[in-house]
């Protein structure tokens, strides 16, 4: 199943050259991309019922990425999400998430497998509902 042209990746990451980066990267794909340096700018965007996929770092000041899908999965469950971490416990500090639902990538991280985890992601009718 090919992927439309319209999905909206939404990244989450207080890193600005993660941001940048990410963003360059999903553009070049062929994806919409909507950036966010905090996790409450997500929120408080109104733009959650319009993406597909949410890529968020876990450590960030404030809310934090693991709270931040909590938060997500109220009111978009099983919203796709892939996290990314310079954490090297990142294992340690998931437990109280479903880890089959979700994927994990330690910084630095490959751009083509984040861009392929993002097509697998959004091509899985098990992990992908339908926007609002």
């Amino acid at each position: 199943m090919a992927i439309p042209p319209d999905f909206i990746i939404a990244v989450v990451d207080d890193d600005p050259r993660i941001l940048e980066s990410l963003g360059n990267l999903f553009e070049s794909a062929d994806y919409a991309v909507r950036l966010f340096a905090l996790a409450a700018t997500l929120l408080e965007s109104g733009c959650l019922a319009e993406i597909d996929c949410l890529v968020s770092d876990i450590g960030m000041p404030g809310m934090d990425g693991l709270e931040l899908v909590r938060m997500v999965q109220i009111a978009r469950p099983g919203l796709p999400t892939i996290f990314i971490t310079a954490r090297s416990d990142a294992l340690n500090v998931l437990p109280s998430i479903n880890l089959g639902r979700y994927r994990l990538f330690k910084k630095p991280f490959d751009g083509q497998e984040l861009l392929a985890a993002v097509g697998d992601a959004l091509r899985s009718p098990q992990l992908h509902t339908p926007k609002a």
